[in-house]
């Protein structure tokens, strides 16, 4: 028996599995990190920690699985995105990760839009936010200048982590279409958006595809994890590119919502001239010359994670969940909104603050753990809307992430999107990608599409129900009025944070 690892650097933790050649799911081993915020709108890791908790995760994964480390073919990996780690000539790390949902760099947001301005759109596709890696690098340009002067190479995290693990630099398409550094059409650096800053192009790494072999395990790092040095080792993708493997969209008409920390919305997309006016992602995908466009809601799961820790923190998220299913659709008036770290998508917006709106004594547990499940799925519904508004049919969704876990929340996807929602046998998100790619990397499969119909099989499907679908429009639209109504609230009470 052969076997592939996929490896997905998340936010909060790494998860490692194990799988066979016909896409089964011999193990799985997660190991967590911790998560910095020094001030208000900071979010940082320490990239070491990565390191050391996937090598203690492979490990773990070969010691349950009892597998033969001669029977592991290659590894790749899933990474969260847009993360910036600078290292110097020797390779060691400058300063702590300043990771994706970090909102310090609205000022820098402002410097590209002005310096740049139709420019942007036009090559990297994406409007500046702060969620990208651009304004995180122009932020420590403008505010670390000497951690700057020494910084030799940019990374992002999984290829920082790939870097530990081989000797070896380099970035795949799917995650540096995120650095907004990325002439993402032509595929290549952009010498225009770097000469603005004036940002030497040796700081970026070699383009690779995300199943191109990037080497072998350093003898080091093979003992420590029980692995062979000669294992070989893939470039990965970013985790949305690699979610949107694991769930199958590589073909077009084919949509994914993944609910994780952020929550997205994501579809297949081969027309690299589609013009969508910055108002949803175009990122490369992991599937060669292909694209695909999203939707973010930056607090999905972070949301329903927050609000568990703050109002129910001795019970389990089973127990949580356990009696939502007894309270009807729009949760007897009360309505949530996600956007307690800002929002993305449709709304650029690093201020806004999320809100529980028709708080009544009715109101109980469950029905605030409702709401908070409905506002997190209407937010998603703007970017489903917005794809629709594009010209795409999206009439089934395979949900994967947190929200595949729940069949209440299924089936709830269903009827706010209007769509059937599909969930697969054995869903294992970006991790599963990334294996995918190892496996399509070690020649296992002559195209990735062929893999995905060989690893991926659909359990079930959730139909929207007709009644439900009516009433849930209209809450939708009230939905859609809130942000309007607290925008300039929003702003006004973060003066007093």
């Amino acid at each position: 028996m052969s076997y592939v690892i996929g490896v997905d650097l998340g936010t909060s933790a790494v998860k490692t599995v194990l799988v066979n050649r016909s896409g089964e799911v011999v193990a799985e081993h997660s190991e967590s990190y911790p998560l910095s915020q020094p001030k208000p709108g900071y979010s940082e890791q320490r990239p070491e920690d990565w390191v050391d908790a996937t090598v203690i995760s492979l490990k773990k994964l070969m010691h349950v699985s009892q597998a033969a480390p001669e029977s592991v073919e290659g590894l790749s990996f899933s990474g969260q995105m847009h993360g910036l780690v600078l290292v110097d000539g020797e390779g060691a790390v400058l300063r702590p990760a300043i990771l994706w949902n970090d909102t310090r760099t609205t000022q820098q947001c402002r410097r590209i839009e002005q310096q740049l301005q139709g420019r942007l759109l036009d090559i990297a596709r994406n409007r500046a936010l702060e969620g990208f890696t651009l304004p995180k690098l122009l932020w420590v340009q403008e505010q670390e200048p000497d951690i700057f002067a020494r910084a030799v190479q940019l990374l992002l995290p999984k290829d920082y982590v790939r870097f530990r693990l081989t000797g070896q630099y380099a970035m795949d398409y799917s995650d540096a279409a995120g650095t907004l550094m990325l002439d993402v059409a032509g595929r290549s650096w952009s010498k225009d958006i770097l000469d603005a800053f004036n940002l030497p192009e040796e700081l970026c790494p070699p383009l690779v595809e995300s199943f191109q072999h990037c080497g072998t395990l350093l003898p080091e790092i093979a003992e420590q994890s029980g692995l062979l040095s000669s294992t070989s080792v893939y470039a990965g993708g970013a985790d949305n590119a690699c979610g949107a493997l694991g769930a199958g969209i590589l073909e077009e008409g084919k949509t994914m919502c993944s609910i994780g920390t952020s929550g997205v919305i994501l579809s297949f997309e081969e027309r690299r001239d589609v013009d969508l006016e910055g108002r949803v992602h175009f990122f490369n995908h992991s599937e060669p010359d292909a694209f695909y466009v999203m939707g973010v809601t930056l607090a999905a799961g972070y949301s329903l994670d927050w609000f568990k820790k703050t109002f129910a923190p001795g019970i389990s998220f089973q127990e949580l969940l356990s009696g939502v299913e007894a309270v009807p659709a729009g949760s007897s008036g009360l309505l949530f909104t996600p956007y307690i770290a800002g929002e993305r998508t449709p709304h650029p917006d690093a201020e806004i603050r999320g809100s529980f709106i028709g708080m009544d004594v009715s109101h109980k547990l469950p029905h605030f753990t409702r709401a908070v499940l409905e506002g997190i799925t209407f937010s998603l519904r703007e970017s489903v809307e917005l794809l629709r508004a594009s010209g795409k049919d999206v009439n089934t969704i395979i949900s994967i992430g947190g929200g595949a876990k729940n069949e209440v929340w299924l089936q709830m996807q269903a009827n706010i999107f209007n769509a059937e929602i599909v969930k697969l046998a054995s869903e294992q998100g970006p991790a599963m990608g990334a294996a995918m790619l190892a496996a399509y990397g070690s020649g296992w499969f002559p195209s990735l599409q062929a893999c995905a119909e060989e690893f991926l099989q659909e359990a079930v499907r959730y139909t929207p129900q007709p009644e439900v679908v009516e009433k849930y429009e209209e809450l939708f639209k009230l939905y859609q009025d809130v942000y309007p109504q607290t925008q300039s609230l929003s702003a006004a009470l973060a003066k007093h944070r």
